[in-house]
């Protein structure tokens, strides 16, 4: 009888029957976790783990390799079940293709289970390096890194090191579980000497050429230091206005534009990644048309998205098909008109042309959480995807928990674990707000700021990868559902922890100025404490999620990133692969003819029902991709990125509906991409604020009364089901305040006016 096993390094460790039948356990619920129980599927993995141990004991020999062990289990389990045994062959290939990829990045091998795909971006960007430019740290001292560095922040408020401790290992085991992952700076930086950990920054631009310029150095700094930034240019003069201290003319904000576009150029993001930046310039500025048709030709501010900021008034002047008015900054005073029509259309043609410029909807999010604390704004930027709207050296502090790890099997069927995602969420507002507390702050302007107001945006990705898992459509009523409720949940959890937070270590400064005092609010720890942000490499990090609240792209798919990481990535969708293996169709041929499609529908190797489930963002109508933000927005603090895909043959008019729904269905802000409009994609195949005044006694009794009624309650994937045949999204109206006239905030059935404290209830 073997009694010790040689592990590939030729070190020695004694041998153990319970690893040989764990690994036969997950090969069997690979194939079977749908439609048999747990307690069968481990009969079974024990029965042949016996079987498999007499084939060892035959073989005679005291000591036996690994490879040894792995060969006979290949070989029993093809004599007893040949779909099982095809899922144990891909998961020893996949192993043995990431030992070899940790080797030639020169990984160390630290026991975490990672799929290739993350070391390759942990080792591209991540993973600290020595001199010598050779990686210096593995993936689990990484994670340990950021835990340990953002849990020590507790101690400022009088934990102990146990209970400190504990809050690390809390987080360690959410991030190495892909529960919960943080923005990329946080990953980056926490615990070096660098220590900056925001994700993005919105600087403010002067009219003159010293606020400019300082604008453009405050900027490389951020870039240096890992982050992005957002800037509106609405405060520049337009082309060709008087320069009086020079008697010249102005060159207007594109022109400038192009100078923070070549400074970007020259900075990679913390030294590992290039810089990205929002440029917005509201919809009545005089440069207006210039600043639509900036991106036409391709490479022109390449380091830019760019949104025109749109206003109710336009949007009225829209409707009507009437003129509206052209105001220069500089003074304030109206210097021409153009037709709201025909600024519309530019902005569509262009949008289609070259997916710029998207739309922010200015008002919108000034009359919303997205503006908690009205003295210091207006907002007039947004972060560069667009999901976090900022004040002027305020800054985002993001963090995703990955839906597809909050589930749990009831009768063999997946259902939210309502329990653990409250408790993911819970410990993400902690984290976040701990992020801000050790955060290290390019400039002194912006850490005022930020602790002023303690802004964060927890949010989700693998959205997709839930709904797929839960057996519903992307594109379905269910879907929507269910989206509005798990984002009142989190939500209305993480505002609940902010406030225990705020019990604890004190309310935000600016609190007693914000909107949540007025509308009859316990203190609460952060201003926001919700957003939606794009997960791009974080999700890749997180072992493949889908990304944010995107469907899925392609089932098998190249990532083009050889810029910034070196190298394209393959991938292939974890739940596709899981229930390719579960429902026997699954072959390397069948993966190299689906890679590059966009769709799947079409392919017959599959069954209709998995491609019912693998809908990807092109076989998804535009109309239903601005519903699922707008449900996501609904309950979302801040903002919520998401891109409207749009195929090659789509016209300028599918564009404009897709604005237009925007627009009526509540969301801040609209992004589309039309397929092939750019040679190179990422994934192929102000006045013064009045005083604020009390809410009315009125309000606050009513708001308490709806809170006492109950939170939101979880509810189950087949009651979602059952009733969402009545689901109706309705379309948003803005009311605005009697006595101002500006647009009021929607909260619990009353609306507050944040200029001047005017309130009612429904």
């Amino acid at each position: 009888m073997a009694t010790v096993v040689i592990k590939r390094d030729d070190s020695k460790v004694d041998f153990d029957r319970t690893k040989i039948e764990n690994a036969v356990f997950k090969a069997y619920k690979s194939v079977y976790d749908s439609n048999v129980k747990e307690a069968e599927l481990r009969k079974r993995a024990e029965n042949s783990t016996t079987d498999i141990v007499k084939e060892i004991e035959a073989t005679g020999k005291k000591e036996i390799r690994v490879e040894e062990i792995q060969d006979i289990v290949e070989k029993v389990l093809m004599l007893k079940d040949q779909t099982v045994a095809k899922s144990y062959i891909l998961y020893r290939h996949k192993k043995a293709e990431i030992r070899a990829f940790r080797a030639s990045l020169g990984i160390p091998d630290d026991g975490l289970k990672l799929p290739i795909n993350t070391l390759i971006v942990l080792a591209s960007r991540y993973l600290l390096k020595g001199p010598d430019g050779k990686i210096a740290e593995s993936p689990k001292q990484l994670f340990t890194r950021v835990s340990h560095y953002i849990a020590a922040a507790e101690k400022k408020f009088g934990k102990s090191d146990d209970e400190t401790n504990a809050l690390e290992m809390e987080f360690y085991d959410a991030i190495t579980n892909f529960k919960f992952m943080p923005n990329s700076p946080t990953l980056m930086n926490a615990g070096t000497k660098l220590g900056q950990l925001s994700a993005c920054f919105v600087l403010p631009v002067g009219d003159s050429i010293v606020e400019i310029f300082d604008a453009v150095k405050y900027a490389a700094i951020i870039h240096q230091s890992g982050g992005g930034t957002g800037f509106s240019f609405s405060r520049l003069r337009p082309t060709n206005d008087m320069v009086k201290s020079t008697g010249g003319v102005a060159s207007g904000p594109v022109s400038f534009m192009k100078v923070f576009d070549i400074a970007t150029e020259q900075v990679k993001q913390g030294g590992k990644r290039r810089g990205a930046n929002m440029g917005i310039l509201r919809v009545d500025h005089p440069s207006i048309l210039d600043f639509i048709v900036a991106k036409e030709n391709e490479g022109t501010l390449r380091n830019f998205n760019i949104s025109v900021a749109i206003t109710d008034e336009f949007m009225k002047a829209l409707e009507a098909n009437r003129d509206y008015s052209l105001v220069n900054p500089r003074n304030g005073k109206v210097v021409g008109k153009l037709n709201a029509r025909a600024v519309w259309n530019l902005i569509i043609t262009m949008a289609w042309k070259t997916g710029d410029p998207g739309l922010v909807f200015l008002d919108r999010i000034n009359s919303s959480y997205s503006n908690p604390v009205p003295t210091l704004g207006p907002v007039e930027s947004t972060n560069p995807c667009g999901e976090q709207p900022l004040y002027p050296y305020d800054s985002c502090n993001l963090g995703s928990i990955n839906m597809a790890k909050m589930l749990k099997k009831n009768d063999g069927q997946y259902d939210i674990d309502w329990d653990e995602l409250k408790r993911i969420t819970r410990m993400g507002v902690r984290f976040l707000d701990n992020v801000i507390e050790s955060n290290t702050y390019p400039l002194k302007e912006i850490e005022d700021v930020t602790k002023k107001i303690r802004r964060i945006g927890l949010g989700i990705m693998g959205w997709a990868d839930m709904l797929i898992k839960l057996g519903i459509r992307y594109d379905s009523n269910e879907a929507l559902m269910l989206a509005e409720k798990v984002m009142s949940f989190i939500t209305e959890n993480a505002r609940k922890m902010s406030e225990e937070l705020a019990e604890e270590r004190g309310p935000f400064p600016a609190f007693k100025d914000s909107i949540w005092y007025k509308l009859g609010y316990k203190p609460l720890r952060n201003s926001t404490v919700t957003t939606i942000a794009p997960t791009g490499t974080i999700s890749i990090i997180a072992g493949g999620a889908s990304q944010g609240i995107e469907p899925i792209f392609s089932v098998v798919y190249m990532r083009n990133v050889h810029e910034s990481l070196g190298s394209n990535l393959i991938e292939v969708n974890n739940e596709f692969e899981a229930m390719a293996i579960e429902n026997n169709f699954y072959s390397d041929e069948l993966m190299k003819k689906l890679a590059g499609r966009v769709s799947i529908q079409d392919v017959e190797e599959i069954p209709q029902e998995i491609r019912r489930l693998f809908v990807t963002a092109y076989d998804i109508a535009p109309e239903w991709h601005v519903r699922m933000q707008a449900a996501f927005q609904k309950y979302v603090d801040n903002a919520v990125s998401k891109t409207i895909n749009f195929p090659s043959w789509a016209t300028p008019q599918d564009i404009e509906k897709a604005y237009v729904l925007a627009y009526k269905l509540g969301c801040k802000g609209i992004t589309v991409y039309r397929d092939s409009s750019k040679s190179v994609q990422v994934l192929q195949s102000v006045e013064q604020q009045k005083t604020l005044t009390e809410p009315s006694s009125k309000t606050i009794k009513s708001i308490k009364e709806k809170h006492a009624k109950g939170s939101v309650e979880p509810m189950t994937v087949s009651q979602i089901k059952s009733s969402a045949g009545g689901y109706v999204m309705e379309v948003q109206q803005a009311q605005q305040c009697p006595e101002c006239g500006s647009n009021m905030i929607a909260a619990e059935g009353c609306y507050t006016c944040p200029k001047c404290g005017y309130s009612k209830c429904d």
